[in-house]
This record gives C-alpha cells, structure tokens and sequence, in this order.
C-alpha cells in the first residue's frame, strides 16, 4: 500500500543538497534582463512625479502609460493598479519598473528615482477607519437567535475589547517571477505563485490578450503561506509586461525589504464583544465586532473576514450567537491570504470570553471550555451546518491525559507561590476549523496523467509545491490506484498549459481536490487497462488484479502474473489510450454570503494543545517550555509530512501570538522590514517538550480522499494555547479574579504592560 505511509518528501534530498531548482537558480538565457520597483515612500497623497533618469545599463522605464491592456491587479474586484497614476496610497505602492541589463543597475536606478508627492492625512489604524467609517466592502453580520434578548435575561454578563496583530509571511524565497517571450506574442511565466491560473489571468489582463497566450509554470516554492496566492501575480504580471515591451526575458525578485514593504500581510484584528452566561459557565448568547484592518484595497479581505466570522463559535454551542465584521481600509499594505484565512482571527474571541468566564465565576477554565462543546449529537453552527463527525470530546480527554493536565496544574500553582520573579502558566485550546473555500465555485480542480510504454508514469495537476508535501501525497494517491511502487510515479511541474482553470493552492485543499482529481485521471486509465487485459486473456474484468507492480489474472484453473510494465506495453500495442485528465469538485458544499447561510465547509478537523509557558516579570520575556499537541488527519496520507506540518504550523501561530510585530512609523512606513527587526521564532522558541500526535482510528466519514483530513491551517491555531498559557501566567500574579488583557503579539512590552495593569 503507498498511502498512509510515512514516504519522504519527493525533494528532501534535492532540499538538503541545494539541487532543487527555484527561479532564481534557473540558468538565464543570452540577453535577459533584471527588474527592480520605484515605491512610493509616503502613505496617501496625489502624485506629482516620478522620474528615472537614463543611466547605464538601463533599458526600459515602465509605468502606468506603458500597459496595453488594464492596469489593473486585482484578485477580486476591480481597482487595484500595477503602477499608482494619480494618487498613491501605501508607502510601498508600485510606481515603475525600472528595466535593465544587469540587477545592479536596475535597482541603483530605481534608487535614484525622483519623486514628488503632496503628502495628505493618512489612517493607520482600525480605530481611525471605524471612527472615519472607511471600508473596503459593506460590514456583514452572522446571526442566530435573538442575542439582544438573551444578553439582558443572561444571569452574567461582560464585555471586553482586545486586539491581535498582523503577521508577515516570510517565506524564504521571496517574490519573484521569470518571464520569457515566445513566438506570436505568447510568454511562459515562471513564477513564485500559489495560483497559477491568476498568474495566467492578471498577465493576460494587463498586456491585453487572450488567456492562451500566457503559460504559467511553477516547480515549487520556497514557501507561500497565502502570501504567493495574490502578491504573486502583480510581481509576475510586471515582469511579463516588461517581457513584452522589450522583447526579451526579464526576470523580477523581490529582495526582502522591498518585498515586506511592497507585500500585504495577515489582517491584524480590532474586537469587542459582549457574553452572557448562566451560574455553571454555560454560554448563552455573544455579540461580537471584529474589525480587520483590510489595508488600501479589497484584496482578499471578502474571504477572511467571513471565515473569521464562521469561525468565531470555535468549538462551542452559542444559541443566540451575533458577529459583525468591518473591512477598515487604512492606507497600508492591502492586507491577503495568510494561513488560517481568517480562522485563527475568528477563534480567539470566545477563547478570550471563556477565560473571563472562569474567573468571574472562580471555575476552571478549561472545565468551562468542555461544558460548552458542540454536542456529540450535531448540534448546528450559527452559520446552519451540522457539526458532524464531531471528535472534540475525544481530543480533549486524550489531551488533557496524556499532558498530564491536573498533575501539572498543580506542580505550576505551586512554583508559582515560591517564585517571585518567573512564573509559569498554562493554557489549553480546543479546535474545530472548516475544510473548504468559502467560495463554493473555487472547490474544484483538474489533473493529467500519463503512462508510458515502460510502465512509467508521469503527473500532472493543478496544486503547487511549495514544502508542504503535496507532491509526494498525489503521487501515492496514483501509486495506490496502480499499485505500482512510488518511484514509478514522476510528479511535473503545475503548468496552466497541462492543467487549465486551477484553483489556488490554498484553504488546506490541496490534497483534498488534486488528489481526488488525480485519482480520477488514473482510474480512468486503469479501467480501460482492465477492459483491455479481460479481452486479451479470456477473463473477466472482476479478475484482473493490479498489486505489487504486477498485474493477475485469475481464470479457472490458472492464474497469470504479469508485469505493470508488460501489460501497458501489450494496452499500447492494442490501442489503448494511456492518458487521461481528471476531475473533481468537493460535494455537499452550499453558501450564501449574503445571508451568511449554508454549508460553506466539507468537513469540520479537530484538535486540541496544551501549552506551558514560562515569563520573567521583570523584562516581560517569555518562553514555551512544552507543547502537547492532538490533531486529527482522519486517515492520514503520509504521517511523516503530517507531523512536520503540525509542527511547523504550531510555531508558525506561537510567533504570531508571541514574537511577530509589524510596526509603521506615524507616516505610515513599515519599519520592521527585515529579519533585523521582525523577529520570527527560531528553533531556540520551539518548546523544548514537543509532543505531537496525529488522532488514531479516525477516518473521515465524509468520502475524502483515501479518508485522510487536511492538515495545512489547523494546526497554526492550536498555538492559541500559548496566548491562554501566557494570560494564566500573568493573572498568577493579580488576586485570581481580575482578567487579563493580552493583546498579540504578545511582546515582553504588552506582557509588562498587562502585569502593570492588575499591580495598579
């Protein structure tokens, strides 16, 4: 069997020895040419003039004038310019493509740009754009019940505010895209992306010309993290513009200040919410108001606000239940897809109301927590989907045995007590996240297979490669249909020309649509093999066996056994098609935006983390001295790349919620622009107890592929332990009873500040 092995990933090796190529190690043909923006330095203002004086080596200086067809870069929407015209509106805004024969002398130019803006007042923040009611859409509302009603009957009531950061993406290969004219006006762009069909489409959208004409390749990324599913395709559309104009292959990379000043973030998050509750901790109704900080433009802000919105219930029952979502336009960044897409911004406020909960009534929060779990018999999600399948229960009772939850809760309250400086706290989190787009139409996707006269095979499909596995996966899903061993199978680069119309890689569907889509093509193949060797041998198709790369055929009295390859040569040599597409579109799936109802999501995955934290109250610096970690994968693929991905997505979310600070200056210009001061969590921050474990017999009930569960953005939110874990640390030190505000990143500044606030 290939699935549901631990198989290494397809380029481990390559990634180790330095042999995977990314597009900027793919060898330059004679006479390309380098790229480097002109940003604009000021937040919002008219512009007057930009200018780039001729200089050596220069080719082309290109602007809004210079674009055939739409300037126009937006994913969804309209009004998103590759190049600002009149007015500029973010420090870091595209102003001209600076072209030339060498990357010293196009960016030196670039630096030499003059530019003349009249500066005009600027919002920066999600307070200035409510106040200013600044929106990029119209605010939308989920409601169930009548949450006003039961507020003023609710035996308990409280209200709270709180805010959590934005976050950079901070892959390791930046942006960059390669793009090479070919004849009759076509380009191949090699890009850096997520979405290679958005690719294909801005590129398209601003040289003016059909879709055909643009190929977008990509053979894998140096991460993504939802930040290559639309910064991707104005990096690659300004590079094939400058192909076209010129002639000649052009290639554009981002370094990294210029690409954290020029790029969107995760949406930071303003709240307030209201909760009321009976004697025992039981939620009875929730009015909440997220306000995200969209940035200058739509973007993709549709989509995470209404899944912060359908993920703001967590994994509780709320009967009267009432979410507001703002999309605040500031003049920063337009803010985009991130990891979680708005899940890990929905999830923390009842997390943050039910440990207010507790103190008010003096419980255990994490008792609190169990008694307002969705109920195992289906109860329904404000939104009208049923929560089947529901396994919260059972991860809450492994974890909390396995962590040793009650031991360790009182070896903390005691270190506590003797330790006047450094205190302990520790925080859990139960997860229930959506699998699925929001946008019903995105859930499908295409593959392409091959199978040669030798018995090797060759795939094609729609997803990127971008660290997470997603090749190897695929590739044991088409082992698995032919039984045949992994090495036969070779997984090609995603090309717009072999596989069109893909959706992005993103919202952890990648395994869920391409490998069933690849599972279709290679069935497909398969059945007409069988037909084929039926006929051939004198058998019935029911005979004909495909394992260990053989082929049986079974008929009264013998059994033949030949090789996969033998018989894809004698399926040739009768004329039988070896090649085959495939389809899929995820089932079941339903929503109305507008009325905020349906079923937006295949399927719920569950998990569940402990965190133990460790702060000086002194500095205000904190540490994660252990993780414990349940996460179900269904019935895992590839338990080996599983587990990386839970790993790596908790450290993720623990540098969000601890160490991870954005920072503009009051011009609005982004000041954390590089690894000097952005500080992402290194391997000292990951726990030095790190226990993770994948749920056992679990598989989906739902018809997933080979049962398995995606596994890309739940885990990033079980780090929302370690944000609980802190506030437990820091309310160690109050009288028990006084709540805990904890705004993230939580930086040893606000930790500090949150200690000062229950001493005063």
């Amino acid at each position: 069997m290939s699935v549901h092995k631990s198989l290494r990933h397809d380029s481990a090796l390559k990634h180790v020895t330095g042999q995977a190529l990314y597009i900027d190690d793919m060898p330059e043909p004679a006479g390309t040419l380098h790229a480097a923006l002109v940003l604009s330095p000021v937040a919002h203002g008219r512009l007057r003039r930009v200018e780039v004086s001729s200089a050596p080596g220069v080719v082309a200086v290109l602007g809004p004038n210079d674009i055939p067809g739409k300037n126009d870069v937006a994913p969804v929407g309209q009004n998103e310019p590759l190049f600002a015209t009149d007015r500029v509106h973010y420090a870091g805004q595209p102003l001209l493509l600076v072209v030339a024969t060498t990357l010293d002398a196009a960016r030196h130019a670039a630096d030499k740009a003059v530019i003349e803006i009249d500066a005009e007042p600027a919002i920066l923040d999600v307070a200035s754009a409510l106040a200013a009611k600044a929106y990029v859409q119209a605010p939308s509302t989920l409601l169930r019940g009548d949450p006003d009603a039961a507020l003023k009957a609710a035996p308990h009531v409280l209200t709270a505010e709180f805010e959590v950061g934005g976050q950079e993406h901070f892959y390791l290969e930046g942006q960059v895209a390669f793009a090479l004219p070919g004849e009759d006006d076509d380009i191949t762009v090699h890009s850096s992306t997520q979405h290679p069909t958005e690719v294909q489409h801005i590129c398209a959208r601003l040289l003016g010309c059909d879709y055909n004409r643009i190929t977008a390749v990509v053979r894998r990324l140096g991460g993504g993290f939802g930040g290559k599913e639309s910064n991707a395709s104005w990096v690659a559309g300004a590079a094939a513009l400058a192909a076209h104009r010129t002639g000649r292959p052009v290639k554009l990379r981002l370094p990294r200040e210029i690409d954290m000043i020029a790029t969107g973030k995760r949406h930071p998050f303003s709240y307030r919410y209201t909760v009321g509750f009976d004697n025992e901790g039981k939620v009875l109704a929730l009015d909440a108001m997220l306000a995200a900080d969209a940035g200058w433009s739509l973007d993709l802000t549709p989509g995470v606000v209404a899944r912060a919105l359908t993920h703001t219930d967590n994994a509780y029952w709320i009967p009267h239940f009432r979410a507001v979502g703002y999309a605040c336009r500031t003049n920063k960044q337009s803010n985009t897809a991130f990891r979680g897409f708005g899940g890990p911004q929905g999830v923390v406020v009842m997390e943050d109301a039910i440990d207010r909960i507790a103190l008010h009534l003096g419980r255990d929060a994490d008792d609190v927590r169990a008694l307002n779990f969705y109920d195992d018999a289906g109860d329904e999600t404000p939104y009208g989907q049923k929560v089947d399948e529901n396994h919260l229960p059972r991860v809450w009772s492994e974890l909390k045995r396995e962590a040793s939850i009650e031991r360790r809760r009182a070896e903390i309250d005691a270190f506590n007590k003797t330790s006047p400086v450094l205190k302990r706290g520790l925080g859990l989190f139960p997860l229930k996240f959506g699998i699925s787009f929001n946008i019903p139409h995105m859930n499908q996707a295409g593959a392409l297979v091959h199978i040669y006269t030798d018995g090797s095979i060759r795939l094609n499909h729609g997803g990127t490669e971008m660290g997470q596995g997603l090749f190897i996966k695929v590739a044991q899903i088409v082992a698995e249909v032919f039984k045949v061993d992994i090495e036969r199978i070779r997984p090609t680069a995603t090309s717009t020309a072999e596989v069109p119309n893909t959706s992005p890689t993103a919202a952890s569907t990648g395994t869920d649509l391409n490998g069933w889509a690849a599972h279709a093509a290679a069935s497909t193949i398969k059945q007409r093999m069988v037909a084929f060797a039926a006929e051939h041998f004198g058998a019935d198709a029911g005979d004909i066996e495909f394992s260990d790369n053989n082929v049986r055929i079974a008929k009264p009295g013998s059994n033949q056994v030949i090789d996969f390859g033998e018989l894809v040569k004698l399926c040739y040599m009768g004329r039988v098609s070896l090649s085959s597409t495939g389809y899929y579109k995820t089932p079941k799936i339903h929503w109305d935006g507008a009325a905020m109802r349906g079923r937006p999501f295949f399927y719920f995955s569950f998990g569940a983390a402990a965190a133990e934290v460790a702060i000086d109250t002194l500095t205000g610096e904190s540490r994660v001295l252990r993780a414990d970690l349940v996460q179900d994968c269904g019935a895992s693929l590839n338990p080996a790349i599983d587990l990386g991905q839970i790993e790596g997505a908790f450290v993720q979310g623990q540098g969000w919620f601890t160490c991870e600070e954005l920072w503009w200056d009051k011009q609005g210009r982004l000041r954390t622009a590089g690894p000097s001061t952005y500080k992402i969590p290194g391997s000292r921050d990951a726990p030095a107890i790190f226990n993770v474990r994948l749920l056992d017999n679990a598989p989906s009930k739902e018809a997933t592929i080979f049962r398995s569960k995606a596994i890309g953005e739940p885990p990033l939110m079980l780090a929302t332990a370690v944000w609980t874990a802190l506030k437990d640390a820091i309310a160690s030190t109050g009288d028990g009873k006084t709540a805990v505000r904890l705004d993230a990143p939580a930086t040893p500044e606000r930790i500090l500040a949150a200690l000062a606030t229950l001493k005063a």
